[in-house]
């Protein structure tokens, strides 16, 4: 029996994979798609290597009423197992973007071919900041006053990982993508402005989680209470005039080399621009003496034929003059 799973990886061809599905089938609509995870499960870790799509549809007016081949499910899985024997059936996806109502019956489905089945809703389209994989796990809940158990989701941390041939695909993927006329400056203030609106995020978030404690709406965790606290005490003390005086001396020092950088790659581009005109002058005018010179060749034939004449109309003289004294 497989351990419970506590956390999943999920490998970048995943990912690539489930957008191709989702743009051949789906693109342009309000539907999604579903198909099958391949993987293993080490000691709770789900390690999420392979997918393939499954036909799905669904009921847009009423979402409790869909199909999902399952023969379709087990003939790909069944030529998967040939290719490689180790990737086992360890849950499902779906590109959500949110839990839906038929989800908790679609994952009983996959019970059949795993105890513990995973449900990672992968977005499409991310909007917000951070990785695009949402995972989740069913689990048993007790009402006290029903004494009645019933299922539901229950998130579990996600992560994205690669191997080393991954890592080598995605950065020729990048290098295309790249647009190489931006400068490694911009990239990283947008880097830098992206982090900066996650951090926000991620303090807006909890604010909102201790107000709802505050107020009574949610009961205090004290292991996010706790974890809250390390992330206040390991925030720097900005109030402190060595931290602010270091900070604005920083700051000073890296924008004047951006703005000596920035100037001395202006002066070399305009010296190289005279240089160009100056070239480019200078063989304009080579061209216009070169075309007003008339040519020597022609000059120095003429006087040769001149020459040739004057010989044979003396040779002609010369040979008449003995003629007429005999």
């Amino acid at each position: 029996m497989s351990t419970f799973p506590t956390s999943t990886i999920v490998h970048p061809t995943v990912l690539l994979s489930v957008v191709d599905h989702y743009n051949r089938v789906a693109k342009d609509t309000n539907k999604r798609v579903v198909g099958a995870l391949l993987g293993s499960n080490n000691k709770g870790v789900v390690d999420v290597s392979n997918c393939y799509g499954l036909p799905f549809e669904e009921d847009e007016a009423n979402p409790n009423i869909w199909f999902l081949d399952h023969n379709f499910h087990e003939n790909m899985f069944a030529m998967f197992k040939k290719i490689n024997a180790r990737e086992n059936v360890v849950g499902w996806y779906s590109t959500g973007p949110k839990i839906r109502p038929a989800d908790q019956d679609i994952n009983e489905l996959f019970r059949r071919y795993t105890p513990n089945p995973v449900m990672v809703i992968i977005d499409v389209a991310p909007k917000e900041l951070g990785i695009p994989t949402k995972s989740y796990v069913t689990v048993e809940e007790i009402n006290k006053d029903t004494s009645e158990s019933t299922m539901r989701f229950q998130h579990i941390p996600s992560s994205i990982d690669a191997v080393e041939a991954e890592e080598i695909c995605i950065e020729h993927l990048l290098r295309d993508v790249k647009d190489s006329s931006i400068s490694s400056l911009t990239t990283q203030i947008t880097d830098k402005k992206i982090s900066l609106k996650h951090l926000l995020t991620n303090l807006q978030e909890m604010q909102h989680y201790l107000k709802l404690v505050c107020d009574g709406t949610l009961p205090p965790n004290h292991q996010i209470i706790g974890y809250i606290q390390d992330i206040i005490n390991l925030s720097p003390n900005l109030n402190a005039n060595e931290i602010s005086k270091s900070f604005a001396v920083q700051n000073n020092d890296t924008m004047s080399v951006i703005y000596l950088s920035s100037m001395i790659r202006s002066i070399i581009a305009l010296h190289n621009l005279i240089i160009n005109k100056t070239t480019n002058r200078e063989a304009e005018k080579k061209a216009d003496i070169i075309n007003s010179t008339p040519p020597a060749s022609t000059a120095s034939s003429d006087a040769d034929k001149g020459k040739e004449k004057e010989k044979e109309q003396n040779a002609f003289n010369g040979a008449d003059k003995p003629s007429k004294q005999a």
